[in-house]
């Protein structure tokens, strides 16, 4: 139930879960469940990322490639790298 668990990430994530914001960045950013919604992805990924999630920061800097802003990109994949991403 898609619905139920993007309301309960939501609730988790304004609690301060690192975890519920990279779910929630996925499901918005790829419309997986959701209506498509990668600036509230990129969000998510965003308060995951600075909550020390690797896998959230690897996704920004995907976007980033995608977009053609290949050093931000580099520079979300170091710093996802130095936390121990592989």
């Amino acid at each position: 139930d898609v619905p139920r668990a993007i309301e309960l990430w939501t609730e988790a994530a304004e609690l301060g879960s690192v975890n519920a914001h990279s779910e929630l960045g996925h499901t918005y950013y790829c419309g997986d469940g959701a209506e498509e919604d990668k600036p509230r992805g990129i969000h998510h990924w965003q308060q995951a990322a600075m909550g020390g999630d690797t896998g959230s920061r690897n996704n920004l800097g995907y976007d980033e490639y995608k977009n053609g802003n290949y050093e931000l990109a580099v520079q979300h994949w170091m710093i996802s790298a130095k936390m121990g991403d592989e």
